[in-house]
């Protein structure tokens, strides 16, 4: 039986979809930060379940090959990344084989899956990077949370962040020191900044201080302040947050300098996005997605395509550019308005957005489709909504998957499809999440 505080030699057998590496000893499963398929290390055991074990690499016995050294001084504590520990080009393998396995182990599905189409420089590609601020030994800290928690681990260089983001945050970090402004602080709930939200494009030049703040008190000079330093922002926003919440931004803006908005481009399409605005966050990588999915979807002139769990509308816009009609469909109000508003930027008229559950709207669409596409959160797809979508027939469907887990179970659920491709995109290098796209037709 395996002992907690008792330390084995180990050979690391498999990594599991969390980048941990999966030893076993007795046939007893033990997952183990940090290591890697290949290695033979000696592990201390952390915490014993009732089916597996948690153990700590405490030495490196024999290194695999693709280990090296983390590029970021923070990596062991900061809970942004968790596979710096590998080459980049062992990172999309594992990627690969997470896909392959969990079709085959879920949907039963023997398909080879396509290499994962990664980045040439997977370096400060994040558009929008999230500071929590607070107090660390009498000193103003700004950084990322560490792993399941809300400790700050300061950092003001962050090597997956912008650049831009990386000069902002230690201005904005000077001006709360120099003008004496407090920090909130989550236990009592006093104090004032609380976090800072740095958005920017590489393509139009664009950028955006959100500033969030227990305290309706406008902030003063900040504009200024950043100026002074030689640094230039488009817009500064201060939100206002008062609720004993995670959420990082509360719902009312105040806008301090510029029009509380940026633009950014995918492709040749331009978005407007302000405080709330989801936008993802790898913009090289999200022209590979779209651009992915787009071709697996073969559209011509004459085709209607539904794009369900449509968001802000990106997609249904670059489907647009290829289709007859497309409908997007999204439960989120907000996002709906934001879709209407990208389609009127781009003048885009053979798009149309519709609120509410796709389960139940589907059926009211005039139009029937000719290919369904499905972008899902981490949960998956509404089962009712796969009925609903086998019952429409469309001659394909695209499954933009960001967890390989729930689409390899709904895949199972699309009666009368048969997988034709599948293909991962890395949107999130050096952590263990992974973009998919999947062609599904029709029998």
């Amino acid at each position: 039986m395996i002992e907690k505080n008792k330390e084995y030699i180990v050979n690391i057998e498999d990594m599991t979809y969390e980048g941990m590496g999966v030893a076993k000893v007795d046939n007893f499963p033990i997952f183990i930060e940090g290591a890697i398929t290949g290695e033979k290390i000696k592990v201390k055991i952390v915490k014993v379940l009732k089916n597996f074990a948690y153990g700590k690499v405490m030495e490196i016995i024999e290194k695999s090959l693709d280990r090296i050294e983390p590029f970021c001084p923070m990596y062991k504590r900061c809970g942004g990344c968790n596979l710096q520990h590998m080459s980049y080009e062992a990172t999309l393998q594992l990627k690969k084989n997470i896909v392959q396995n969990n079709l085959k182990r879920i949907a039963g599905l023997d398909i080879e899956v396509e290499d994962v189409k990664g980045m040439k420089e997977p370096y400060n590609y994040r558009n929008k990077a999230q500071y929590p601020v607070g107090v660390q030994n009498n000193e103003v800290v700004a950084g990322f949370y560490s792993a399941g928690s809300h400790n700050i681990v300061p950092n003001l260089e962050c090597g997956i962040q912008s650049k831009l983001s990386s000069e902002v945050i230690k201005v904005v970090r000077a001006y709360i020191i120099d003008n004496k402004i407090s920090v909130y602080n989550e236990e009592t709930k006093k104090g004032i900044i609380r976090h800072v939200v740095i958005r920017n494009s590489e393509k139009t030049g664009e950028s955006m201080v959100i500033i969030a703040t227990n305290s309706a008190t406008r902030l003063e000079g900040i504009d200024v302040y950043l100026r002074s330093k030689n640094i230039d922002i488009s817009t500064i926003v201060q939100n206002i947050n008062t609720k004993n919440t995670n959420v990082i931004l509360g719902e009312k803006n105040i806008v301090l300098s510029g029009m509380g908005y940026i633009t950014d481009m995918i492709g040749n399409l331009r978005f407007k996005i302000s405080p709330h605005s989801f936008f993802q966050v790898n913009k090289t990588q999200t022209e590979v997605l779209y651009n992915t999915a787009l071709e697996m979807a073969r559209l011509t002139e004459n085709e209607i395509v539904y794009d369900l769990y449509c968001g802000t509308g990106t997609i249904s816009l670059f489907l647009a550019q290829k289709a007859k009609k497309v409908y997007g469909v999204e439960i989120v109000a907000p996002a709906i308005e934001n879709a209407k508003e990208n389609a009127v930027e781009n003048k885009i008229q053979n798009v149309e957005f519709i609120c509410g559950k796709s389960e139940e709207v589907i059926f009211d669409i005039k139009d029937r489709p000719d290919t369904v596409v499905v972008d899902p959160p981490r949960a998956g797809c509404d089962v009712k909504l796969i009925k609903e979508i086998c019952r429409l027939a469309p001659k394909k469907v695209v499954y933009v998957s960001c967890n390989p887990a729930t689409l390899a179970r709904d895949i199972k659920e699309f009666e009368g499809y048969e997988v034709k491709k599948v293909v991962p995109v890395d949107m999130f290098c050096w952590s263990n999440h992974i973009e998919t796209v999947v062609l599904m037709e029709k029998n």
